[in-house]
């Protein structure tokens, strides 16, 4: 048993296999980076988004990465705006009444973000990014409103994140 497990450590030495479960791919000589305000162009205004988003993705860029957030003469600059914020039903239940009530809704957040490379502008994108996370009202949407934009901002980070540093 243990020669097996020999033969299979040696053939992946031999092949010269690489493993690498970091998934952050930043590329070589890139140290800094800018992350301006992502503006709140949505026709339906939340007053925190912008400022929520924005500064969610600086956190994830500062902790997941070592690059340095800077103003001047970044090598990357990730800039974009927040073009849709809506609430919608998406099922629809029956009150006994004869009343459709919305038996589901969902939260949807679209943002178009423009990342400049400037190391490698092949590596530029500007592209839409849309989530969504669905939920029951339970009561005052005011009082769920906070931690379904957190959810679905995350996700929108995660996703544009993984656009500009993830090589999969």
């Amino acid at each position: 048993m243990m020669r097996n497990l020999y033969i299979v450590i040696l053939f992946f030495m031999i092949s010269g296999c690489k493993v690498s479960l970091k998934g952050v791919s930043i590329p070589p000589g890139m140290k800094t980076v800018n992350v301006t305000v992502f503006e709140n162009n949505a026709p339906l205004v939340v007053s925190t988004l912008s400022t929520q988003l924005t500064e969610d993705f600086k956190t994830r860029i500062r902790n997941q990465t070592n690059l340095s957030l800077t103003n001047n003469e970044p090598e990357a600059t990730f800039s974009g705006n927040i073009t849709g914020y809506d609430i919608r039903p998406v099922a629809l239940q029956d009150n006994g009444n004869r009343q459709a009530l919305a038996g589901a809704n969902r939260l949807t957040i679209r943002v178009n973000v423009k990342y400049v490379n400037n190391l490698d502008p092949k590596k530029s994108f500007e592209e839409a990014f849309e989530r969504f996370k669905e939920f029951k009202l339970a009561g005052n949407l005011q009082a769920q409103e906070p931690a379904l934009i957190k959810d679905v901002t995350a996700q929108l980070i995660e996703d544009i994140f993984n656009r500009a540093f993830a090589q999969w």
